[in-house]
């Protein structure tokens, strides 16, 4: 198959998403896939040109994926504008000479657009967030909510990577009984919970006797980790330490706040690290942790694929009570809830001392599928829309 994505963020810079796994194992399969996308701006930039990166591989060895990145105003606003036009020249451009048997869309604008240039070729809407939610100028989540909804209506096949967010779009309009959970998988074999993090423990001088809590993730301003940083800050226990993997709009501050609070010897933010180094930090922890800011609506239908990873691994979870989490993993799979983020510490510590829930390994196999798993019923699903297609 030649197969299409389209979405609008930056498909080299941001962490490994559903998207990148499922490219990249078609890839493997011998599929041909491409990829247009947006790139990250830092700054303004009057233009920036078309650029096309072949073989592409974030995850894994071997996979050839190319990303095509049409040409773009960099100013805030007329960025939107411009990427109507460059980004439906580079669909008629792809549709001519690449010749798609499917779209996937993860974006809103560029996914409407396919839908609506390519009306002949098969079209599938997977939703992995609410995209909307995330959209920077406020007024223009109203009118890319209603973008959404038309996308939706009229696409071949819908996925969304939970229930809850099937739910969702369904209440939105897409058709039900075409709109099907397609979730996260892991990789079995580069998260294994044998994996000993005695090396990275001692890379970053922790103690046997520390108590180590992880996350890692995409630092977004709603993340809550600047809660659970002013509650290592009220705990005052030199043993407590907490392992921040990442980068994004919250680096700085938080990294600011650290310094303020004089937290550098007990909270370590590292930046980004390679994704096959991310397992050792795992192995590394006593708990991992989800903080958010619940409040928000961008956050009630998530299920971030890092939870799965962090249960794989065989660590017990500490999750702000999140509807989408709590709906997907429920109350014996390993993951603990709370009703802040400011709660998290304590909570963990508890599960620590207490020595429960340290090896939820019997229920994680029920919550927990394989990325072939989830890459054979992607395929089914491309396979079966092109054949009702034609």
């Amino acid at each position: 198959m030649k197969i299409l994505f389209t979405q609008e963020s930056d498909w080299l810079a941001r962490n490994m998403h559903q998207q990148h796994h499922l490219a990249e194992l078609m890839s493997l399969r011998g599929h041909e896939v491409r990829v247009i996308d947006y790139e990250i701006m830092h700054g303004w930039k009057p233009y920036l040109k078309r650029r096309v990166f072949h073989d592409v591989s974030k995850i894994y060895l071997g996979a050839k994926v190319t990303v095509v990145r049409p040409g773009i105003v960099g100013i805030p606003g007329l960025d939107y504008l411009s990427l109507l036009i460059t980004h439906s020249q580079e669909l008629r451009k792809q549709l001519n000479k690449f010749k798609p048997d499917v779209i996937v869309g993860f974006g809103i604008l560029n996914s409407y657009l396919a839908q609506t240039i390519a009306k002949n070729v098969p079209f599938v809407y997977y939703w992995i967030d609410v995209l909307h939610d995330l959209i920077p100028i406020a007024p223009l989540r109203f009118l890319g909510k209603d973008i959404e909804r038309m996308t939706l209506r009229k696409a071949d096949k819908v996925l969304t990577i939970n229930q809850s967010l099937r739910d969702y779009v369904c209440r939105l309009g897409a058709p039900r009984d075409e709109t099907e959970v397609l979730g996260a998988g892991v990789d079995f074999r580069l998260f294994d919970a044998s994996i000993s993090g005695d090396g990275l423990r001692e890379h970053y001088g922790f103690k046997r006797d520390n108590i180590v809590l992880f996350f890692m993730g995409w630092l977004y301003r709603f993340s809550g980790l600047a809660s659970v940083i002013m509650s290592m800050a009220n705990a005052k226990n030199p043993y407590l330490k907490l392992l921040i993997v990442g980068d994004g709009d919250d680096y700085k501050p938080l990294s600011n706040l650290i310094r303020d609070l004089q937290l550098e010897d007990r909270i370590f933010l590292t930046g980004k690290v390679p994704y096959d180094q991310i397992p050792d930090h795992i192995a590394a922890s006593d708990v991992c942790i989800l903080p958010a800011v619940p409040e928000k609506r961008v956050m009630q239908h998530i299920v971030p694929i890092k939870v799965y990873e962090y249960l794989a691994m065989e660590k017990p979870v500490v999750s702000t009570r999140l509807p989408g989490v709590v709906r997907e993993f429920g109350y014996h799979s390993g993951v603990v809830y709370v009703d802040k983020s400011g709660d998290i510490v304590d909570r963990a510590v508890s599960i620590v001392q207490e020595k429960g829930l340290l090896s939820p390994s019997q229920q994680v196999r029920k919550v927990v599928q394989s990325w072939d798993g989830i890459v054979d019923r992607f395929e089914e699903t491309l396979v079966k829309v092109i054949k009702e297609r034609r």
